[in-house]
């Protein structure tokens, strides 16, 4: 039984999706890939699809229109949790995050303690290459600001390279999460701590897209900062972890 499951969401990434997904079967390490495609036209699903003949543990769900990096993750989510995947993991496919780092988040849920790991720009180890002074100053402000605001030890909150153990994203209501963008991120890195669960950051080096194009804008900047305070202001007056605890399959 398949234990380890990669989701991959992407839009317009026809650059960059064959070569990840190259690299990461041919690392041998058991991975399978879910790609999420909203509709990319510039021909992504059909890279994918190609793939699939020569590949049985790469699979695709293509969704109607641009529908947003937090509910593509969220259908990831739950496509693996139907299958019965046991750590389920998601990743950029621009190579800015690097696969071979995969087992070392795997790892660390595996065979240290972590209940999630967060691959980690901002820790002892991690570091960022490629990325103007402007960008970086605004990933660095955004960590800051949010540990402020939501007291979560978490030096990178914002990083999307993750690990989750099945208990986790079984636990957490996944409908029950507000935000599709920038805020996505943190808010579900603080639905797992609230629930009590432990969270392992792994140093990385994220490096900047070479191909394509950056989803990042004005608009994703702007859930952040304020999403940011709504969580927070959720946490503390809305009964938050009752909201984001799935009942169905509730921890103590």
């Amino acid at each position: 039984m398949p234990e380890k499951l990669v989701v991959i969401p992407t839009y317009n990434e026809k650059d960059n999706i064959e070569a990840i997904l190259l690299y990461v079967f041919n690392m041998n390490k058991d991975f399978h890939i879910l790609v999420v495609d909203d509709s990319s036209p510039d021909g992504t699903g059909e890279i994918v699809r190609r793939l699939q003949g020569e590949y049985s543990g790469l699979f695709l769900e293509e969704r109607k229109g641009k529908l947003g990096l937090g509910t593509a993750y969220i259908h990831g989510f739950k496509w693996g949790l139907a299958r019965n995947y046991q750590f389920i993991f998601e990743m950029d496919a621009d190579f800015s995050h690097n696969p071979d780092d995969l087992e070392r988040l795997y790892h660390a849920c595996k065979y240290e303690g972590g209940d999630l790991a967060v691959g980690s720009r901002y820790v002892k180890g991690g570091n960022v290459e490629n990325w103007p002074w402007d960008r970086n100053m605004l990933s660095k402000g955004g960590a800051l600001y949010t540990r402020l605001i939501t007291w979560m030890p978490v030096k990178d909150p914002t990083a999307g390279f993750m690990c989750y153990k099945r208990d986790v994203l079984d636990n957490i209501n996944l409908d029950g999460i507000s935000f599709v963008g920038y805020a996505f991120q943190i808010e579900m890195k603080f639905a797992a701590w609230k629930l009590g669960y432990e969270i392992r950051e792994v140093p990385i080096t994220f490096i900047d897209r070479k191909l394509g194009t950056s989803k990042m804008h004005k608009g994703i900047v702007k859930e952040g900062i304020l999403g940011v305070m709504q969580i927070q202001w959720q946490s503390m007056f809305k009964n938050y972890r009752q909201r984001i605890r799935n009942t169905a399959n509730s921890v103590a």
